[in-house]
């Protein structure tokens, strides 16, 4: 499918992938006026860019399909924007600066983008080839998924992160007579978001809906039928899991290879300096395949920065550049709200502030340095979280409110105004209060 740029052939930018991050630049694009003057857009997939943060709803049959899409092939066309679906680059030529694609066409570019995106991270082991092993990364794996929810039988999801919890949440869900299995290697679901309790209140949560979690779990090898399909799961420790479906959410791993055989600088990903620039001037790249310094990407709000700047750089202004701030990861996992921030694990001269309600499934702890919060973890009820971020972000002493920090804002600010001999009701408390917090304060997963 194409649509066709009414753009002069000068300026030609050429934007390989045409995913949530490609999408974003391509609008913060079409509307500066010192945009490039022709657009091409390539993506692999048959249907414009889509919300692959939906894909869980999607599965879980809480959304239509249509309901994803970002914008239709028609939008890309009123904007003067080329658009190639279904199509595969194959090839760069950076002497040339032309590309080639899987349908035999060759293109001129003037500047060129990668935003490639990633694939699931497989596991090293026999029989990950099998028939019967997916990954949950596009509209294809959300459709053979509902499928395999619909047979019944045994599903086991390797990965104990949010995909891999979603992924078997919405298997449950769809399922007709499905047993869903999770298999995470450490001990404990999203262990780089949540703290040990946070992630045993969250396995009760699951276990009490019908899944089974198996936590401390590392997968050996998949064994096949005698018609090469999967049948079993063996961990090293021997026991043996069966499984006529294996659904694999085990990390990602950047598509960094086109930039590698196009001889630019890589590491896990492709290199890009402070204004997503590659080792080829011409040459930019964004999200999920690029490293900035020792950092990869999958969540959305440090991509959402990167398109910021590389739409100023494309558009003539440089800026600053690209740097990295600390964000806070806000999710909803099977309906559990989470917020998250810093360090999971208290370290010895932490100060570990810590509220638990197990009838109404709430639980908070906050890790303070010389008074300072440092990280947070947050479950069930997240309304405080953005204003501890926030004042993490700030630095701010608040040795002095310890004994109301666990119930957050509003009882701080009650305490900040007696200290100032202010009523609560002050407008600085109420401008304090209703402040908005860092637009860099949470983060949704890729």
């Amino acid at each position: 499918m194409e649509t066709f740029s009414r753009c002069s052939p000068d300026d030609h930018l050429v934007i390989i992938g045409n995913g949530m991050a490609s999408h974003r630049l391509v609008e913060a694009l079409v509307n500066h006026p010192q945009r490039p003057r022709a657009i091409t857009v390539i993506g692999e997939e048959p249907v414009p860019a889509y919300n692959r943060i939906l894909l869980s709803p999607l599965l879980a049959g809480d959304m239509q399909p249509e309901a994803l899409t970002l914008r239709d092939a028609d939008w890309y066309q009123d904007n003067g924007v080329t658009l190639k679906l279904g199509e595969r680059v194959e090839h760069i030529d950076r002497d040339s600066r032309t590309l080639a694609t899987d349908a035999g066409e060759t293109l001129y570019y003037d500047r060129l983008v990668l935003a490639t995106g990633s694939r699931p991270t497989l596991p090293k082991v026999q029989g990950i080839a099998l028939d019967g092993v997916h990954g949950f990364r596009d509209l294809d794996d959300a459709a053979t998924l509902e499928a395999i929810a619909q047979q019944g039988g045994h599903a086991l999801v390797i990965g104990g992160g949010l995909l891999g919890l979603e992924a078997a949440e919405g298997l449950r869900k769809r399922g007709q007579g499905l047993q869903v299995s999770v298999l995470q290697r450490s001990d404990r679901l999203m262990n780089r978001q949540l703290d040990a309790t946070a992630a045993n209140l969250l396995k009760a949560s699951l276990v009490e809906r019908g899944l089974n979690i198996v936590t401390q779990a590392q997968l050996a090898k998949l064994e096949g039928d005698p018609t090469g399909r999967v049948c079993a799961a063996i961990l090293n420790d021997g026991r043996r899991l069966p499984a006529d479906s294996v659904i694999i959410a085990a990390g990602i791993t950047p598509n960094a290879e086109l930039g590698q055989q196009a001889g630019l600088t890589t590491d896990r990903a492709v290199k890009v300096d402070r204004h997503l620039t590659t080792s080829d001037p011409h040459i930019f790249a964004l999200g999920e395949c690029c490293q900035f310094e020792q950092h990869t990407y999958g969540l959305v709000e440090p991509i959402w920065h990167q398109v910021e700047v590389l739409a100023a750089v494309l558009c003539g202004d440089a800026g600053d550049g690209y740097r990295e701030v600390p964000t806070a990861t806000k999710l909803k996992v099977s309906g559990v709200s989470l917020f998250a921030f810093g360090p999971t694990e208290a370290a010895p001269e932490h100060d570990v502030l810590c509220y638990h309600d197990p009838h109404r499934g709430d639980y908070r702890r906050v890790l303070l340095r010389d008074g300072r919060i440092e990280g947070a973890v947050l479950y069930g009820d997240t309304q405080q979280g953005p204003w501890y971020f926030e004042q993490a972000l700030a630095g701010h002493d608040l040795s002095g409110f310890r004994q109301a920090l666990l119930f957050g804002a509003a009882d701080v600010e009650v305490l900040r105004a007696a200290a100032a001999q202010l009523p609560p009701d002050s407008s600085e408390l109420s401008a304090q209060h209703s402040s908005k917090h860092s637009s860099h304060s949470t983060s949704e997963a890729a």
